[in-house]
């Protein structure tokens, strides 16, 4: 279902503007805490208000922007704590997803999972490291996915859309990627042998690993991007 109402031609439109004010914000091109009108996005992009509007309006419903009366709309400011927060519930649905697929012992590996298994362990890391973020959340969605349970899934998606904004960064740096096909790889062989102590700590530390990075890249790309601004 499309989150846009109109003619194809408008939802095309809105969609369009949807996609650039997102990525600009996960590029920090609109740093957290930035305001901007309606009419500065519409200049920007070359298209029309309504777009524009009904585009903010669901990158607000997705936590994105507040909108503020009389004075536009404003980037979401970083919420460390709530990041904190939704860092604990991955732990709580991932390690609960691992627990239940290692409960299976006569049950083959999940299909999925094996295709998992082919591309961290069996092919060569991927050229360009920016392309490893979204194989990253393939990752921890196909685990969560694997246990079966479509409530837990659904709950998973949503904490996953939630930390994107941040979570890529850990992308950025050679040796945080290197890391991440180690610890997946570690991950997967645990789950193989049907080892659940060993993958439910593996995953842990490789979560909490993950978070402290972000965190510590997040307030540098900040830092970095605000100094560029003032320039």
């Amino acid at each position: 279902m499309s989150l846009f109402r109109g003619t194809p031609a408008q939802e095309g439109i809105a969609g369009r503007v949807y996609q650039h004010v997102k990525q600009a914000i996960f590029d920090f091109e609109l740093l957290p805490g930035d305001r901007f009108s309606e009419s500065d996005i519409a200049s920007r992009v070359g298209v029309s208000r309504t777009p524009v509007r009904q585009a903010l309006y669901a990158l607000e419903q997705e936590g994105y922007l507040d909108v503020q009366p009389r004075s536009g709309w404003q980037v979401k400011p970083v919420d460390f704590d709530a990041l904190e927060a939704f860092y604990d519930l991955r732990v709580v649905l991932e390690t609960e997803a691992v627990r239940r697929i290692c409960q299976r012992p006569d049950a083959p590996l999940p299909a999925s999972l094996a295709e998992l298994v082919r591309f961290w362990m069996d092919s060569p890391p991927l050229a360009d490291s920016r392309d490893v973020a979204p194989w990253d959340e393939a990752f921890h969605m196909t685990l969560v996915s694997a246990a079966g349970n479509p409530q837990m899934a659904r709950v998973h998606r949503d904490v996953t859309e939630k930390i994107r904004i941040v979570r890529r960064l850990d992308f950025t740096m050679a040796p945080r990627v290197a890391a991440t096909y180690a610890e997946h790889s570690a991950i997967l062989l645990a789950l193989i042998h049907r080892d659940v102590k060993e993958a439910c700590d593996r995953l842990t530390a490789h979560i909490a690993q993950s978070q402290k990075e972000v965190r510590n890249i997040t307030l540098h790309m900040l830092q970095q991007a605000r100094q560029e601004k003032c320039r």
